[in-house]
C-alpha cells in the first residue's frame, strides 16, 4: 500500500508547491519567453542544483549508490525532435504537463484544455507509434552524463553547474529588473527593506551552495562498476521498453 501512498504524497507535495509558486498561471509561465518572467528558469535550475548536490553527497557519505541510479540512455535526434515539440507545444499552450495538471486542479479552464490536448497527444502518437518506429529507435548514443562527457571528476561539475546556475540567477535578475523599469512602485521605503532582507537571504544561499559545491569538487565519488553495469541494464527497461510493446 505504502508504495502508492508515497507517490500520491509527494505528487501532491508538488503539485501544491507549484501552485503556491503561481506556476500553475500560464501567463506566468510565457513570461520566460518573453524575458519578463524567469520565475520557471530560476525555480528549475535551483530544483536541479539542489538535487545535485544531494545525491552528490548522499553518495559520498554512503547512503546512496550513485552507480546504481538508472539513467535514461540518450537517442540524440529522437530525443532533439522531442524536445522541439514539447517546447513548441509549452510555448503555445502556456503550461506543460506537470502546470497543466496543476492548473487543472485549480479549477483553470486552460488547464483543463492542456490535459485534454496531452492525452489526445498521447493517444494519437499511440496508434500512429507504427509510422515512426525506426525513427524512434535511432541515434542511441548510451547513457550520457556531464562527467563523462567532458571527461572530468563529479565534484568539479557539479562545481561548474553551481557556478552557472548563480551566474544565471544574476543574469535572470538583471532581465527582470530591465522589465519592470517602467512600473512604478508604491511604499518605496517599505519595499527597499523588503528587498534587502531578500538579498541578504539569496547571498546567504549562493554562498552556501558555493561551499558545498567547492567541498564537492575537492571529494572523490565512489565508484561501483558492478552496481553500475545492473543500473545501465535497469534503466533500458525502465526508460526505453522494446519498440514492439
Amino acid at each position: 500500500m505504502s508504495q502508492f501512498l508515497l507517490p500520491l504524497a509527494i505528487g501532491i507535495a508538488f503539485g501544491f508547491t507549484l501552485e503556491r509558486a503561481g506556476l500553475g498561471n500560464a501567463r506566468k509561465l510565457t513570461g520566460q519567453f518573453f524575458l519578463t518572467d524567469l520565475t520557471v528558469f530560476k525555480v528549475m535550475f535551483s530544483a536541479i542544483v539542489t538535487a545535485m548536490l544531494g545525491v552528490f553527497w548522499c553518495s559520498r557519505l554512503g547512503w546512496v549508490d550513485l552507480n546504481a541510479l538508472a539513467l535514461p540512455e540518450t537517442y540524440l535526434r529522437p530525443q532533439l525532435a522531442g524536445g522541439l515539440i514539447f517546447g513548441a507545444g509549452f510555448a503555445l499552450a502556456g503550461l506543460c504537463p506537470g502546470t497543466s495538471c496543476v492548473a487543472a486542479a485549480s479549477g483553470r479552464g486552460d488547464g483543463l484544455a492542456v490535459v485534454g490536448g496531452l492525452f489526445a497527444g498521447v493517444l494519437g502518437a499511440g496508434l500512429s507509434f507504427p509510422l515512426f518506429v525506426d525513427f524512434y529507435d535511432s541515434d542511441a548514443r548510451g547513457a550520457w552524463t556531464l562527467p563523462s562527457l567532458v571527461h572530468l571528476p563529479y565534484g568539479a561539475v557539479v562545481l561548474a553547474i553551481s557556478i552557472v546556475a548563480i551566474v544565471g540567477f544574476l543574469a535572470a535578475e538583471a532581465i527582470e529588473r530591465r522589465a519592470r523599469v517602467a512600473v512604478v512602485t508604491q511604499a518605496f521605503t517599505s519595499a527597499r527593506t523588503s528587498a534587502r532582507t531578500r538579498s541578504r537571504a539569496r547571498m546567504a544561499v549562493v554562498a552556501l551552495a558555493l561551499i558545498v559545491a567547492a567541498l564537492a569538487a575537492i571529494a572523490r565519488t565512489p565508484e561501483n562498476a558492478a552496481t553500475a553495469g545492473a543500473a545501465h541494464v535497469r534503466a533500458k527497461a525502465l526508460y526505453k521498453p522494446p519498440s514492439g510493446c
